[in-house]
């Protein structure tokens, strides 16, 4: 089902897009739904009070230029899963690209720091407004940046009381099959979550082929995160998916760690949010990224009886 109401599209700049999620009775309905090129918001499915929209971009990637910046609002009780459809795939920037001006004021300097005229940033800016008792399942496919390539991502998750949320963001080393590992130039990825206005969970990941303020031995990206092709940052955090934390944490008391020679296939590291352990980040490094996926399936199965079999089956399949 696509809601993309011309009147709606008008609004939105080149790249914009909307969600707002309500609750009607005991089902789900999309108030809004639109987006403009060269993002592409798709929902097929709607169970109850759980809704999915795939965000897709046209041609299968972005390239150097493009801009997406996605506003989504989850009403009262509403649950939304956004998922992908392959990877995000960031292609080379194209010099001299004449930027598609979003003319947001979230896009902060931060991110214009590696963007100029002649090699032009993709940059992605998503915002999300989480009312009370409301779920969100960010799960997309890894981000894969193409040789040279430069990418900026911003998320920022609004949460009013007991709303949930679980947040994946992850990254591949690039399309080893042609020998591009770790060669893009410039990654950039910020999330942040706020409750009631206060900040309380910021993680900032940042690859770059330059490194800043080294005068000597510069070594670069494939060197520095060798030998795992692919990281994932996880955070779960709410009341909803209290058992699939508890279950993750469970998992990570369990773990022995020994002194071996050679490097563990996957690793993966849990931190608490908060004291009352309401919140956890996790993360994970694979030498290849199904590993990842499945590490990930296996740890997050607790969403089923969330979400729904056949709903987190379309996430992890």
């Amino acid at each position: 089902m696509i809601i993309n109401s011309n009147a709606l599209v008008r609004k939105l700049h080149a790249g914009g897009g909307r969600i707002v999620l309500s609750v009607h009775g005991k089902k789900a309905v999309f108030s809004e739904l639109s987006s403009t090129y060269p993002l592409k918001l798709l929902s097929p499915h709607v169970q109850g009070e759980t809704a999915l929209v795939y965000l897709l971009s046209y041609g299968g990637g972005l390239v150097g230029g493009d801009e997406v910046d996605l506003l989504v609002d989850i009403e009262v009780g509403g649950r939304l899963i956004l998922l992908s459809q392959g990877s995000t795939k960031v292609f080379k920037s194209r010099p001299g690209r004449r930027l598609a001006s979003v003319k947001s004021d979230n896009i902060q300097s931060v991110l214009l720091r590696h963007d100029s005229a002649a090699m032009p940033s993709t940059r992605q800016i998503l915002n999300f407004h989480l009312a009370p008792k409301s779920a969100l399942f960010l799960l997309p496919e890894p981000v894969t940046c193409f040789r040279d390539a430069s990418y900026n991502q911003a998320q920022r998750f609004y949460l009013q009381e007991d709303a949930s949320v679980v947040i994946l963001d992850w990254i591949t080393s690039g399309r080893m099959s042609v020998g591009e590992e770790w060669v893009f130039s410039h990654y950039h990825s910020l999330n942040e979550i706020f409750l009631g206005g206060k900040r309380v969970a910021k993680d900032v990941m940042l690859l770059d082929n330059e490194e800043f303020g080294v005068r000597f031995h510069h070594r670069p990206l494939r060197e520095r995160l060798r030998p795992y092709s692919c990281y994932a940052m996880l955070i779960l955090y709410g009341p909803q998916i209290q058992s699939v934390i508890a279950d993750i944490t469970a998992r990570y008391n369990d773990i022995s760690v020994f002194k071996t020679k050679q490097p563990d296939p996957l690793i993966w590291s849990l931190s608490p949010m908060d004291s009352a352990i309401q919140g956890v980040v996790v993360r994970v490094a694979g030498l290849e990224t199904e590993m990842v996926k499945e590490w990930l399936k296996g740890a997050l199965l607790g969403l089923e009886a969330i979400v729904g079999r056949d709903l987190y089956r379309r996430a992890f399949p």
